[in-house]
């Protein structure tokens, strides 16, 4: 099959690259391991690095550690053995400056002898390190021939790609050169002039080109840090069609939607903040005064509310379900699972009892008489606050006025599930809540329609939390380091990790790791909880725990959020090394909410990757949960961090969120002032614009509905 386009075809964005010059179909398959099917793919596959062969270096001007281009003759090669097994490759060459020696640890033997014979003229690129008295040497640099004249790469700039195994570096240049020299004509201008003139971008077709093949005088230093003109155009162009989706969703969905604007401040909201035994802070009141705003206008709330663990979302989060309820209206909140839900109720309860509301509990464990019972309370109005898992979401659940929806721990939601439970009700306000920190290029990138409040200050009183690693030969002294806290008369928890593939191994962990602490410790009371306990039975032990009944609390997963135990001071955590590193900050945020000093333990077994190393080091060097969160991106990536289940994360295939965060900034200001000034998209400068909004975000952002 030939490996060009067919001729009756018009060139597009959308070709396959099986027909590209020097693809074919055995290479369209290596390429598609890439993700990499069409031109379109191709041109935003930008390089990774360059490499800078605009000064070729003599052997005598070489120095360690700088990446060079080197070009000189070869003069010995052959294998050397070193012991009984390992072989390395090793090649001298020379210029009339020196020598200098290169090897490669993987090599294919025949290939080398028969590419680079004695006498051949080569190229070198990579970093000289130091070879003892013996000068310099190249590990593993990239190696080319020199065919006649000098090769077209000296004096060039070098885009250098990501490859996949039996497709080599120079095939891959090769394949992007013949795209973007027949393509980039197809590319369509899609940002307005005026944003092209403000920010000195370069056109759209442009930039692709010069991402690809730099001139030689672009600053190498520049290319590297993705600083260029051409770079920074198209980083800006992801941002931009993102953030315009976002500007366009919030505007179309705000602009006719009316909702239910209530009365705030009210006299329940001044008995409920008379029941609280403490103060709130400074943080809680500002954050509930835009919250009340909110509360008070004619269309639907729609706010994300962050804080880090214990700085007070619960309190914040009841004041708004109260201050629905004041105004004839019901409120649902919603959480993960049956556990947190169990918490959040018994939290909330003891304050609706004293001022004489209906709260209910809605979980899969309701039994179908009970069930029925709360579903037609629900529907008639007879229950104001309910509390519940996805449960919540079934179309047998009807509410009769549904005011106020609170979704806690939002991540572990997909984006659908959130929205059935806004369906509910006749444009209720929405409350996003979230204990994990989001960094805020995340958040501007998945809530950038959403106002946003964050709880930054904890409440008086909470103490330091040291935390330290005990990789598995010191596991006992964490043992007993929580021993001697709980002959002070303290609590501990034990938290053992969730592993997908196997419930049961998870319970049977949890089971052994119960069944020694009550062998090794007969005198202390120690309880197991998990999610495969009857309700009534968890209940009471999470209530005996927090009364101090129980001293030593094992779980298999817990417990992240809402228990409030001020006497817990220890938080052993088994098998740390699995967990995420949001997740570690989570539960360490369990303890340290009374008087004294708190501890979290993390115990870590073999083998440990590089990525649980890098969270578990992380973890101890910071208490600072958008810190932390930041790690854990840089460490995990954001489609993780978010978790498998957010499918509201958009791709990103050139911009990068740490990076690039003040470019995100700038998209963000120029995309909702183009929406403020065009809401419809209809000026016909802009119709590539809203072609390539629909394309690409159309179903992820369910915007074809008002595009």
């Amino acid at each position: 099959m030939s490996d060009s386009t067919p001729t009756w075809k018009q060139p597009s964005l959308g070709d396959p690259l099986q027909y590209i010059k020097g693809v074919g179909p055995k290479r369209a398959q290596l390429l598609k391991k890439l993700d990499l099917n069409t031109v379109e793919d191709c041109l935003y596959f930008l390089p990774f690095r360059y490499e800078d062969r605009t000064e070729v270096k003599t052997a005598a001007s070489l120095m360690a550690g700088e990446w060079v281009t080197f070009l000189g003759q070869v003069v010995d090669a052959g294998v050397i053995r070193i012991g009984r097994r390992r072989k390395i490759f090793e090649m001298v060459l020379k210029d009339d400056t020196g020598m200098v020696r290169a090897k490669w640890f993987q090599f294919n033997e025949t290939y080398f002898a028969d590419k680079f014979p004695i006498g051949q003229q080569v190229i070198l690129s990579g970093k000289p390190s130091p070879r003892g008295r013996a000068g310099l040497e190249f590990v593993h640099p990239d190696i080319e021939r020199v065919e006649g004249e000098e090769p077209e790469e000296i004096g060039s700039i070098l885009p250098v790609y990501h490859i996949t195994e039996g497709l080599s570096l120079k095939a891959m240049r090769a394949i992007q050169r013949n795209v973007v020299e027949k393509y980039v004509g197809c590319v369509e201008e899609i940002l307005p002039e005026e944003i092209l003139h403000r920010q000195g971008f370069p056109g759209r077709a442009e930039a692709f080109r010069l991402a690809h093949t730099p001139p030689r005088d672009t600053s190498p230093r520049d290319l590297d840090r993705f600083k260029t003109p051409a770079q920074r155009r198209l980083i800006f162009e992801e941002f931009f069609v993102l953030q315009l989706g976002l500007a366009y969703r919030r505007m179309h969905s705000r602009e006719d939607t009316k909702g239910q604007a209530f009365k705030t401040r009210g006299p329940l909201i001044r008995d409920f903040v008379k029941l609280l035994p403490f103060e709130l802070t400074g943080a809680q009141k500002r954050v509930l005064g835009e919250i009340m705003d909110d509360l008070e206008k004619p269309r639907p709330m729609n706010r994300l509310l962050q804080g880090d663990v214990g700085s007070g979302k619960t309190i914040v989060a009841l004041t708004a379900l109260l201050t629905t309820v004041e105004n004839g209206a019901q409120a649902a909140l919603m959480v993960p699972t049956e556990i947190l839900a169990e918490q959040h109720f018994l939290n909330i309860q003891t304050y609706c009892r004293k001022l004489g509301l209906h709260l209910e509990l809605m979980t899969s464990a309701l039994t179908t008489s009970k069930k029925k019972a709360l579903l037609e309370s629900i529907e008639a109005g007879r229950t104001s606050i309910v509390v519940g898992t996805q449960a919540l979401i079934q179309k047998t659940v009807r509410f009769h006025r549904l005011g106020l929806v609170v979704i806690d721990e939002q991540h572990r939601f997909g984006v659908l599930e959130r929205e059935a439970l806004n369906k509910k009700g006749w444009h209720p306000h929405v409350l996003i809540m979230t204990a994990t920190p989001i960094p805020r290029s995340l958040a501007l990138t998945l809530y950038g329609e959403m106002d946003v409040s964050l709880l930054d200050e904890l409440p008086p009183g909470r103490q330091p939390i040291t935390t330290r690693i005990f990789y598995e030969n010191r596991h006992q002294a964490a043992y007993e380091l929580m021993g001697r806290e709980l002959d002070a008369g303290r609590q501990a928890y034990v938290v053992c990790p969730l592993i997908e593939e196997s419930e049961t191994s998870d319970l049977k962990a949890a089971q052994e790791v119960h069944e020694h602490l009550v062998r090794e410790w007969p005198g202390r009371t120690i309880a197991l909880v998990h999610g495969k306990l009857k309700q009534d039975e968890r209940q009471k032990i999470m209530a005996d725990f927090k009364s101090g009944a129980i001293q030593v609390l094992v779980a298999t997963t817990v417990i992240e959020v809402g228990i409030d135990v001020p006497n817990a001071t220890v938080m052993v955590i088994e098998h740390a090394e699995r967990f995420g590193l949001s997740q570690l900050h989570q539960l360490r945020g369990r303890v340290g909410r009374g008087a004294h000093n708190s501890q979290c333990l993390l115990i870590a077994y073999p083998a440990v990757s590089g990525d649980g190393k890098a969270r578990l080091e992380a973890i101890t060097q910071s208490s600072d949960g958008f810190r932390i969160a930041e790690e854990d991106l840089k460490i995990r990536g954001p489609g993780d961090f978010m978790g498998t289940r957010q499918s509201g994360m958009p791709l990103l295939r050139v911009a990068n969120l740490l990076r690039d965060f003040q470019a995100l900034e700038l998209a963000r200001k120029e995309a909702f002032r183009l929406i403020d000034l065009d809401p419809g998209l209809a000026d016909p400068a802009h119709r590539g614009l809203k072609r390539a909004l629909s394309g690409v975000l159309g179903e992820r952002m369910k915007l074809l509905d008002v595009i």
